[in-house]
């Protein structure tokens, strides 16, 4: 009876503290802004998965402005107001390119924080099985190999879930989450450790491990550079993205379908506009604009000032910097320093 009484007592308590937990999560999730229904529902049952999601946002985001540092658009004034609500306006390249990391740094994060067990609902990829590589190397799947299933699932169910809209941008973000994710599982790399005798490496055990995100940021900005304009024909029964046609080619005379060629390719990013004019600071739809921004006179690069001006032309500042140097010590007990000086010219655009 007594055990039968503190068996009762710890399940008492244990259901207490899923209870406590449950509406805490609840409460915090209802002050993140931004969330959908659903969104909100995922996020008070995994809230250390929401977590290192909203951990992976912010690394998408530090990615994007490393990677457009110098661009007319710098990715900056994207996430200022809602890490989860919609992150531009207009449907544009930047917009493929901001959807496609943000997706990215989610899995990341998440798939990270499982192999440090900060979420309790997922691990190491326990689905990697020991084999024999070939007769003259001998290896196999050991140590902890991330979960890079769990990372996507999750992403996907959670970023996905502010796609309701069901119409052709929501088509565009929902195809370059997807390209975000498989970039992630493409670029996963495998380390291996030597077991033998003296370092003979008679044996090894290997592992999936996750790259550097900036790696992850190079190949999306290659991405970016290589982005499919496209459209959701009227005739589209399906809500199909298609690429769009280059001059005013007409369509097919047989009025067959549309071909496979047609249509863009998982891996590709997409978009439905043109970029706007990043020239002139519009902050309805996130402009910022290039004015006073720093540039460089003498960098043949995209961040020279006659290039990020806009033909404005520049402002020349000169400053000049003061410090100590070539300081000697004095028996006993001083130091005397000399007084450097640097005269430095910065410049910025009109």
């Amino acid at each position: 009876m007594r055990n039968i009484a503190a068996a009762l007592f710890v399940l008492l308590v244990i259901f207490k503290l899923r209870a406590a937990k449950c509406f805490v999560s609840s409460v915090l999730c209802s002050r993140i802004p931004g969330l959908t229904q659903t969104q909100r529902q995922i996020c008070t049952e995994s809230p250390d998965a929401v977590i290192s999601l909203a951990s992976g946002q912010l690394l998408g985001a530090s990615e994007c402005q490393k990677q457009f540092h110098g661009h007319r658009w710098n990715c900056s004034h994207v996430w200022n107001k809602e890490m989860f609500g919609q992150i531009m306006v207009i449907g544009s390249k930047e917009a493929a390119y901001t959807y496609g990391i943000t997706s990215a740094g989610a899995v990341y994060s998440i798939t990270a924080a499982c192999a440090k067990g900060n979420i309790t609902s997922c691990g190491c990829d326990t689905q990697q099985k020991a084999f024999t590589s070939s007769d003259s190397e001998s290896w196999k799947w050991g140590g902890c190999s991330v979960d890079i299933g769990y990372g996507m699932r999750f992403a996907k169910k959670f970023l996905d879930a502010r796609e309701i809209e069901n119409d052709s941008r929501s088509l565009m973000n929902l195809h370059n989450n997807r390209v975000g994710r498989k970039l992630v599982k493409m670029l996963l790399r495998t380390e291996c450790k030597c077991h033998g005798v003296s370092g003979s490496c008679a044996m090894k055990t290997c592992w999936k491990s996750l790259p550097s995100f900036h790696v992850i940021g190079n190949t999306m900005m290659k991405k970016y550079r290589k982005a499919k304009l496209v459209h959701v024909p009227a005739t589209s029964s399906n809500g199909q993205l298609v690429l769009k046609r280059k001059g005013n080619k007409p369509p097919p005379k047989d009025g067959k379908a549309k071909s496979d060629s047609q249509n863009p390719k998982r891996s590709e990013l997409v978009y439905l506009q043109p970029s706007p004019n990043y020239c002139e600071r519009n902050i309805s739809i996130g402009i910022l604009g290039t004015v006073g921004r720093s540039c460089n006179r003498t960098s043949t690069a995209i961040d020279r000032c006659d290039l990020l001006c806009c033909g404005r032309g520049y402002n020349t500042h000169q400053t000049v910097r003061s410090w100590q140097c070539n300081c000697k010590f004095k028996w006993c007990c001083t130091v005397t320093c000399d007084i450097c000086t640097e005269r430095k010219e910065e410049y910025t655009c009109k």
